[in-house]
């Protein structure tokens, strides 16, 4: 253990509170003691919280119900999670809730160590129940849990008499688990593990296995949960980056991603090691599929590479999809772009738009032409609302162009001598300086020297560091306005269009990166549901952190594809036509498509991340679309179920969403 003045919790209002009121305000007291019957001898759980719940959907009636437990065993402590079956006499149920028992497990936490859990963020909403987010060192995220019953200071309180618990010096809310360094703007902590060594160096004693049946609360039996390895000695040493000369990676949180190896990957946690698909049987798993076609096995050419059937480990399974096959069932073939005379059906005599609903069907199949998306995009980043007349948008826009102008102004009256001592300011505006003249300059709108066109892009990411000051600004967001400004031609429509993508896209660059590792976890699920053997795969490889994604997922595929194919697909994806989170299902979609090479070549983690940035340019947009739809139907409500409410881009709540960036108390 460590010496004692490390534990100084002095700072900290929730522990001295707790002291005040004594020992017995710990919840511990809820069912604290340990029984023989549901944990392994030598174990003691110090810890035990009822109904504390998780939400894979946005129905209140849709939440799972479960037990959290704190279980100690030597000097070791574990985090789990276990949801109640269902019962058709207790509250959860009684009101139309759909979900199954192999829904429930799907999110079960099983014993997973504190020496796998990098922080954990504490929300307290104006409105509603506290919730916390466990993020694990590897960097993805647990689906927030919430406490209906209250308890979250006393799970904190119990927590650091355990383990070594430390606030963030940059969000009150974050409390880092088992830092012994200075965790100041280590806004992708996720990529930066070496800072946890001394931590996971620490030897994890196993805690042996036992069958644990179920108590009178119908708890879901966890089996073998606790068969828990030993976790992996580090030997400290850094490996040299991945690195593509031929390409111009201007963002520097791309290069750190770069930087992630075999060190870092064996830091990926135990999330995934106890999938739900283990936990049932083989037709089980084959009647996940069973709403395909009869005939998707008997149609067209599957040109997939072969690789030869041996009996090893990394054979390749059969595709329980046959994903080549399913394309030409589902996959629609893409239309001409909407054009000017077309648009005109959708507007009645006023300027409003009768058919919303047929006008983002009409544009998911066939995008937008050129010369409209400076009207049309703005419908649909939601800038002007579909039912607006053209006398309130051109209100609208007179509005915010005086608005814009007062919120540029007040960078623009910081004198130099104010600026000396403004150093947040100094160091956006520097950052801004050197992110716009590196971005887009191949294209003739931002080439050439002294551009008029790059310092409106400069302004425009300045002026928002303003208007959202919390959130200020982020390497990559540069990717986002660039085509905005593009099609707008426009800087105060072009900034409002721009805040409008980033109620959206915004939790992506948050300091505790929630928003990212959202997504990342989501993406795991459904490759899971969509592609075992792919999945298997990634987990055999240790690549279930899907960190080779990242840069997919950050910038919306901005450096996937061409600048008018990134435009094409970005209008595709704001379209939110069958999925707000269609871009998860093109990510699936491309990894399909390139997966007998991906696992015929075994490739690891170092070379699957140089395979997938030399991607780059070389993806078929229309059929990484036509799939993305495909696997996105055939995913259906199990899909849906498998992405944490508030996953970006979904649109903000006020006050209920989860990756909203708080302020410090």
């Amino acid at each position: 253990m460590h010496e004692t003045e490390l534990h100084d919790l002095s700072d900290d209002a929730d522990y001295a509170a707790s002291q005040q009121q004594g020992p017995a305000s710990i919840s511990r007291s809820d069912s604290g003691r340990r029984s023989a019957a549901s944990i392994p001898d030598g174990a003691e759980v110090v810890y035990s919280k009822d109904n504390v719940a998780i939400h894979p959907t946005q129905y209140a009636s849709e939440r799972i119900s479960g037990r959290l437990r704190l279980i100690k065993q030597g000097s070791s402590i574990f985090l789990t999670w276990i949801p109640y079956k269902a019962s058709p006499s207790s509250t959860e149920f009684s009101g139309h809730s759909t979900i199954s028992d192999r829904d429930r497990n799907l999110y079960t936490i099983r014993a997973v160590p504190f020496t796998d859990i990098r922080s954990i963020r504490r929300h307290t909403p104006t409105l509603g129940w506290q919730y916390i987010i466990i993020v694990l060192s590897s960097g993805l995220a647990f689906p927030p849990l919430y406490f209906y019953n209250g308890g979250v200071r006393e799970f904190l309180t119990t927590l650091k008499q355990h383990v070594f618990l430390v606030r963030s010096a940059d969000d009150a809310n974050v409390f880092l688990v088992n830092d012994f360094q200075d965790p100041l703007q280590r806004s992708l902590s996720s990529l930066e593990l070496p800072r946890a060594v001394s931590v996971a160096n620490s030897p994890l004693a196993s805690i042996s296995a036992s069958h644990v049946p179920s108590n009178e609360n119908s708890e879901t039996t966890i089996g073998d949960s606790y068969n828990r390895s030993p976790s992996p000695q580090y030997n400290g040493r850094s490996r040299q980056k991945v690195h593509d000369p031929a390409r111009d990676l201007s963002i520097q949180v791309l290069e750190k991603f770069s930087l992630v190896t075999r060190f870092a990957r064996e830091t990926t946690s135990q999330l995934f090691r106890e999938s739900y698909s283990d936990s049932f049987s083989a037709s089980e798993r084959k009647n996940q599929h069973q709403y395909l076609p009869n005939n998707t096995h008997d149609i067209g050419p599957n040109n997939a590479e072969k690789v030869p059937e041996e009996p090893s480990v990394n054979s390749v399974a059969p595709d329980p999809l046959e994903f080549d096959k399913l394309s030409l069932v589902w996959g629609k073939p893409r239309q001409p772009p909407l054009g000017s005379g077309e648009w005109a059906t959708f507007l009645d005599s006023e300027g409003r738009i009768m058919d919303s609903k047929g006008l983002k069907k009409r544009i998911f199949y066939g995008g937008v032409e050129h010369g409209l998306r400076d009207e049309v995009w703005k419908f649909l980043l939601e800038y002007h609302a579909y039912d607006s007349t053209y006398a309130e948008r051109e209100y609208l826009t007179t509005i915010k162009k005086l608005e814009y102008e007062t919120i540029k102004h007040q960078w623009q009256s910081i004198s130099a001598a104010q600026a000396k001592r403004y150093t947040k300011f100094r160091e956006r505006k520097g950052l801004i300086e050197k992110d716009v003249v590196r971005t887009d300059r191949s294209e003739s709108f931002y080439d050439g020297d002294d551009n008029p066109n790059v310092m409106l892009l400069r302004d425009i990411l300045l002026t928002y560091s303003f208007y959202n000051f919390d959130l200020g600004y982020c390497q990559g967001m540069s990717d986002l306005l660039s085509p905005i400004l593009f099609v707008m031609r426009d800087e105060s429509e072009s900034f409002w269009c721009f805040v409008a993508l980033m109620e959206r896209l915004g939790p992506n660059f948050n300091r505790d990166q929630n928003g990212m590792h959202s997504q990342l976890f989501a993406l795991s699920k459904l490759v899971e549901l969509l592609d075992g053997p792919l999945h298997n795969y990634f987990k055999q490889h240790d690549c279930l952190n899907y960190f080779f994604c990242f840069r997919w997922v950050l910038i919306q595929f901005k450096r996937e594809f061409e600048y008018d194919q990134t435009m094409r697909l970005w209008e595709v994806l704001w379209t939110h036509y069958l999925s707000e989170h269609l871009h998860l299902y093109v990510c699936i979609a491309i990894l399909k498509r390139y997966r007998q090479k991906i696992m015929g070549e075994e490739m690891d983690f170092d070379t699957l991340l140089k395979f997938i940035n030399e991607l780059s340019g070389h993806i078929d947009l229309d059929a990484a679309i036509r799939d993305a739809e495909a696997l996105c139907i055939c995913a259906g409500e199990n899909g849906e179920a498998s992405i944490p409410p508030g996953t970006p881009p979904s649109l903000p709540v006020e006050t209920g969403s989860f990756y909203y960036q708080q302020d410090d108390e």
